[in-house]
């Protein structure tokens, strides 16, 4: 049996071991500490945000996010739909409702057609939401020169949910910086990881301190455990904040790997009736994961080529199963891009997600190329 080869495996740069020598010689075992402090420090000045909170998830940050923002039992929130359930899982943390929102065919982000439906309904119906979730998807920046205009004429705040999209730019700004309040991931198949976790950004200090507060168990000043709010055990330990500045350090070179092995598919699959994620005009993607979709009049279906590059030891996945399609969201309302076109339905039938790891040798993306060539 040939190595096996993952979807986006961790990749560490060799500067880990440094940090989390320094927590172990100083004894900084425990959850936080100057790792942590560290991390959140040069990951904002990355990305160009005042504040940072390292958490135990990006899942946790959305929690938080939506927390602070006034999400509560029985409101709203609109959340795309095509992207990981870790997206608006948390609005049911709060008892709230999630509204999906379609993708637009330019970027497979968020449609700004789809979210204009939403609030028109909202507003007839009485059900304007506490936030919008808006995702950058598999590395790419959703359009927020059209989708921000739109929440801030119905007043409504955005959380921008980049777990996947470190690096990425839009209009020469990095993603996690358009919303009231950022979110990152960590998790170990994301483009830097820090085993599992997440980081909340944000320009407002206020709610990164009442976040903080709450994900520290909401423990008052005192000598003893006051508490007058409930709280959650989410930070993010101090050795894992020490893998995390390791990998940051390397995030440029990850980034260009990336990219590299996104061209290298486009050339080697390049007579095969595919085609790939477009890359918006209005920005870098991190290029994160090689997605492409099967063209209609193919009779290839996504499970073919799975089967196939399994097969041959290889892992590969269908493109995220849009949330407005999932048994446990069927009861949710979901606003469509066109009245006669569901996106993100159609890149889940259509779409497959390929092994992008960016320590992939040129030789081990040859395999891949070479059994999905067999498949067409």
């Amino acid at each position: 049996m040939q190595k096996r080869i993952y979807l986006s495996p961790p990749h560490m740069s060799g500067y880990e071991m440094k940090y989390i020598q320094e927590a172990f010689e100083t004894n900084w075992i425990a959850p936080l500490g100057p790792n942590v402090d560290a991390f959140e420090h040069e990951l904002c000045n990355y990305v160009g945000s005042k504040y940072g909170l390292a958490l135990s998830s990006g899942t946790a940050g959305i929690h938080l996010a939506l927390r602070y923002l006034g999400v509560g039992p029985g409101d709203y929130v609109f959340c795309s739909s095509l992207t990981f359930a870790g997206s608006c899982n948390p609005i049911m943390y709060q008892h709230a409702n999630p509204v999906f929102i379609d993708s637009e065919p330019e970027s497979w982000n968020m449609s700004p057609e789809a979210l204009e439906k939403a609030f028109a309904w909202a507003k007839k119906e009485n059900k304007m939401p506490k936030a919008v979730i808006i995702v950058d998807l598999y590395g790419q920046s959703a359009d927020y020169e059209r989708l921000l205009p739109i929440c801030k004429h119905y007043g409504v705040p955005v959380i921008e949910d980049a777990a996947e999209a470190l690096g990425a730019t839009y209009q020469g700004k990095k993603c996690g910086t358009f919303g009231h309040i950022g979110v990152f991931s960590f998790n170990g198949n994301k483009i830097i990881t820090t085993s599992g976790g997440g980081m909340v950004v944000s320009d407002d200090e206020e709610a990164i301190k009442k976040m903080r507060f709450w994900s520290t168990q909401a423990r008052e000043p005192e000598r003893h455990y006051e508490h007058k709010e409930y709280g959650y055990n989410y930070r993010m330990s101090n050795i894992c904040a020490g893998i995390g500045r390791g990998q940051l350090i390397a995030l440029g070179d990850r980034i260009k790997a990336k990219k590299e092995i996104r061209k290298r598919y486009e050339e080697g699959l390049k007579d095969l009736p595919v085609k790939f994620m477009p890359v918006s005009v209005k920005g870098e993607p991190n290029y994160w994961l090689t997605v492409m979709t099967i063209n209609e009049e193919c009779k290839v279906n996504p499970v073919d080529i799975i089967v196939a590059l399994e097969k041959g030891n290889i892992e590969s996945r269908p493109v995220w199963k849009p949330m407005h399609m999932q048994p446990v969201f069927a009861n949710c309302y979901f606003f469509s891009h066109a009245c006669d076109e569901d996106v993100g339905t159609d890149l889940f039938a259509r779409g497959i997600c390929l092994p992008s790891g960016s320590a992939m040798t040129q030789e081990e993306q040859e395999r891949v190329i070479e059994i999905i060539k067999t498949v067409f």
